[in-house]
């Protein structure tokens, strides 16, 4: 039953700095939204020619590695979260030498490449599932995945009362009767991880890739990959969130972790630091904590700290809270505003509290950019590894008014599931030019997938570049500075300062450098503060008055102290 591996590549592209060990633990790791990142032949779809001509820009902006979301081959049902086969690359994106030249080129640039990998489902189209529906109930093919029973008299009802997290029902019935469970849509069906095959072809397609010569993987939906045994109902109706307060029988449980206690053994196999991502939505900081101990993942995302409003005492127990947790087992912390799933932070902290992870509403498009920056630098300025999402450099806000015969995110589409506007996050992103696609596309007035606002024209790379002030040079600046000071990123510990309610102060101190003091003024009003040291980079004009620092509201400053 293990799918046929094509020949992989047989001259693999190793880093030029393989000996770097733990090179992630400090590491600022940029992610690459491929349908939305950069358009190589015009047919308003972002590809892998695309991100390789535009590696120049990531390596010109500072950062240690790329993610790149899923080019794999799809029917794009959830914007190639559905895969159908593992090993190729989906021809809207390129082919197998367009993923081999990625790596290669981004190698050269010395950059690291992490993929993204989805274990948890699969798609409709995937060989394995075809054969299954073909094969009927009982067969080999079935019992790679979640067939069952249903209930009621002629097993008309789902076998349990789990909801798909984009809504409805998580159990699709098939021709013969049975059920088959998705999570998620149901053109993505779960795998059976019970199953000593799916193990098997699972650690056949981290090899194939690790040969090409990849850094590491980011693993989707590392949290739901084991589903408790007899699959027992929640025993409540309605909507769920993915940061329950009580577990899951279908997220989190502790037989995910022997999973990756094997990955980890296969990516040992392979010269230099190669590492595993976790994206793992758990009740706590502590249970993330579980997916890093020392044999299994090298990094968590900190979805917690993504989603603490903008409040100096929240953000500091988050804070506090990483830094132990991760601390216990060895781990780096990471810290993370923005991805493919969620608002833009530029959007979400000009939204009043509590607004939630997705939204439809613009905010304070003035308050946001500016908060966004403070949050960036604050960021920035902690112990750990850091992950940027595209277009933030250029303080792209969400797109709130998407029409909604344009919005593919299939959780839209879906009654009472997630919020379903993950699109405005996805707006393929502007490179130059005064017309769309603002350099998307290779031609002036190519289409983007995603229709780009008007006022995107003064956003983008071309327009923000030498601008002194702009967002794009505040990260250059930032990723400048947080290289020549070995304080800020290294270690695990900060040292908290007195400061006035609603301000953060704090030291970061490497073995190398003079300390690093961050300061951050979380309140709407001016403060000031005894002058922390030289002034290395502040998210906004400050003033120095005397022995003080005039720091303005919403705005972080870096001190060499």
């Amino acid at each position: 039953m293990t799918h046929p591996a094509p020949t992989a590549p047989t001259a693999p592209a190793p880093f030029a700095h393989e000996d770097a060990a733990d090179w992630y633990r400090g590491a600022v790791i940029y992610q690459v939204y491929p349908r939305s990142f950069a358009d190589s032949d015009g047919d308003g779809i972002g590809d892998l020619a695309g991100i390789r001509a535009r590696l120049p820009h990531l390596r010109d902006l500072g950062v240690d590695a790329v993610w790149i979301s899923p080019f794999y081959a799809s029917p794009q049902a959830d914007a190639g979260y559905d895969v159908s086969d593992y090993r190729k690359v989906d021809p809207v994106f390129g082919d197998a030498a367009d993923a081999e030249g990625l790596v290669r080129d981004a190698h050269e640039l010395g950059l690291r490449v992490i993929f993204d990998i989805v274990p948890n489902h699969c798609s409709e189209e995937h060989e394995w599932f075809q054969r299954a529906l073909a094969e009927g109930p009982g067969s080999a093919s079935r019992a790679l995945f979640h067939f069952h029973e249903g209930r009621g008299e002629a097993g008309e009802l789902p076998p349990n009362d789990w909801e798909s997290i984009f809504g409805g029902p998580a159990w699709t019935r098939v021709e013969g009767g049975e059920w088959y469970l998705h999570l998620f849509a149901p053109q993505q069906p779960d795998l059976n991880w019970d199953n000593p095959v799916v193990r098997e072809e699972f650690r056949s397609v981290l090899r194939f890739w690790l040969d090409l010569g990849v850094d590491g993987f980011r693993v989707d939906v590392a949290h739901g990959l084991v589903k408790a045994p007899g699959l027992p109902d929640i025993g409540r109706t309605g909507q769920f969130g993915l940061l329950g307060n009580a577990p899951m029988p279908f997220f989190d449980q502790d037989g995910v972790h022997e999973i990756y206690r094997d990955w980890r053994r296969v990516l040992e196999e392979y010269p230099g630091e190669r590492v595993l991502v976790a994206e793992a939505w758990t009740p706590t900081i502590e249970r993330s904590a579980c997916y890093v101990r020392p044999d299994e993942m090298h990094q968590a995302f900190n979805f917690t700290y993504l989603a603490t409003d903008w409040d100096a005492c929240a953000l500091r127990e988050v804070v506090d809270t990483t830094l132990e947790a991760m601390r216990r087992v060895g781990a780096p912390a990471t810290w993370v505003l923005s991805n493919h799933d969620v608002t833009r932070h530029t959007t979400r902290l000009g939204n009043p509290p509590g607004s939630g992870t997705q939204m439809v509403t613009p905010g304070d498009p003035v308050l946001g950019l500016r908060r966004a920056r403070a949050a960036t630098l604050l960021m920035l300025g902690l112990p750990g590894s850091a992950y940027l999402y595209q277009g933030e450099e250029l303080g792209l806000p969400d797109v709130t008014d998407l029409p909604d015969e344009v919005r593919a995110d299939p959780s839209f589409h879906r009654a009472a599931g997630q919020e379903g506007f993950r699109d405005g996050c996805r707006v393929p992103i502007p490179w130059s030019g005064t017309s769309q696609p603002y350099g998307f596309g290779p031609r002036e007035g190519d289409p983007s997938w995603l229709p780009q606002p008007d006022a995107w024209r003064e956003l983008s790379v071309e327009a923000q570049t030498g601008v002194a002030g702009s967002t794009l040079e505040l990260y250059r600046s930032a990723l400048d500075v947080r290289r020549e000071q070995p304080s800020l990123g290294a270690g695990d510990e900060v040292e908290w300062l007195d400061a006035p309610d609603g301000v953060l102060a704090l030291v970061r101190r490497g073995e190398d450098g003079a300390p690093v003091v961050v300061t951050t003024n979380l309140t709407s009003e001016e403060v000031r503060l005894p002058l922390p040291g030289g002034l290395l980079l502040a998210s906004a004009e400050l003033a120095v008055d005397g022995d003080e620092a005039v720091l303005p509201a919403d705005t972080t400053a870096w001190w060499l102290g």
